[in-house]
């Protein structure tokens, strides 16, 4: 059984995963590589750097962990694919205000996935995906402004992802992290195509293993971890700290003041994610 520690343990590392994506506008910002090969560099540095973490969580037995993820491991491949490239796709038809409140909409459509497949979601979590929401909407103006197909893109990456995170809950008795790392090499190889290694520097390729090896690669390795502790739309909801700390890094770092709104919806989001942090855990299965 997975007790209060446990998903406290989860909560935090997925808390961590927010925490290691939100860090993307800031490093990204420096890059002077074109979109393509920022796509292909990233995917390339995170899988490595997720095949180093296989490697050692799993004593060498690298092969075997590959071969358990199964069939849920593979949809998890194509799922995190295509969030992945979607969501850089979608930036380039739709305002960034629509993709991230299509974000915004990840947690409850991981509830409801979840929910089909019984998994119930307390009132209390519906209430914090709610606020979470209203939060969004506040920081980013709410959806609005890009064509059919930006909204279909932006759709497309909240609906991945969130199936991604209700495999991962469905089936934790299997570490997922072998369905991460090829889902980083199923985004390098759509995206080397469009790629150009001629145009990257040493600070570019510094830049692109940060974001490969600590952004994503580090991010997945937490979200592995905590998603088979608590349910998928609790890990949806707590990953929407990454809309509210990576204006913060940019403040900080760069001295650029977000707007006001940005900053109270923020507060707001973070309030939704305390308010289910403050949830007590009832008994669920333990992954394996």
């Amino acid at each position: 059984m997975v007790d209060s520690h446990q998903r406290r343990r989860g909560r935090l590392y997925v808390a961590l995963a927010a925490v290691a994506w939100s860090s993307a506008g800031l490093l990204q910002r420096e890059l002077t590589v074109d979109v393509g090969t920022q796509l292909a560099g990233r995917a390339l540095f995170a899988a490595l750097g997720l095949f180093a973490y296989i490697a050692v969580a799993e004593r060498g037995h690298v092969l075997r962990a590959f071969r358990a993820i199964g069939r849920g491991g593979i949809a998890i491949v194509v799922l995190l694919g295509l969030s992945s490239s979607a969501f850089f796709i979608a930036l380039n038809h739709a305002p960034v205000a629509n993709v991230l409140f299509w974000q915004a909409l990840a947690p409850i459509i991981a509830a409801a996935l979840g929910t089909v497949l019984g998994e119930p979601v307390s009132r209390r979590t519906w209430f914090a995906m709610a606020v979470a929401l209203a939060g969004v909407g506040l920081m980013v103006g709410g959806p609005g402004g890009a064509s059919f197909l930006g909204q279909a893109l932006s759709a497309l990456t909240a609906v991945s992802f969130a199936a991604t995170l209700v495999i991962t809950r469905q089936r934790r008795d299997v570490s997922m992290a072998p369905a991460t790392c090829l889902s980083q090499v199923l985004v390098f190889v759509l995206a080397a195509p469009f790629a150009d290694v001629a145009q990257a520097g040493a600070q570019d390729l510094a830049l692109l293993a940060t974001l490969g090896v600590c952004q994503i690669g580090l991010g997945f390795v937490f979200l592995t971890i905590g998603g088979r502790l608590i349910p998928a739309g609790e890990v949806a909801l707590i990953t929407l700290l990454e809309v509210v700390l990576g204006p913060l890094w940019v403040w900080v770092f760069l001295d650029e003041r977000p707007a006001t709104a940005t900053l109270v919806g923020g507060a707001v989001v973070l309030v939704a994610v305390l308010v289910q942090a403050g949830e007590r855990a009832g008994p669920t299965v333990a992954p394996a």
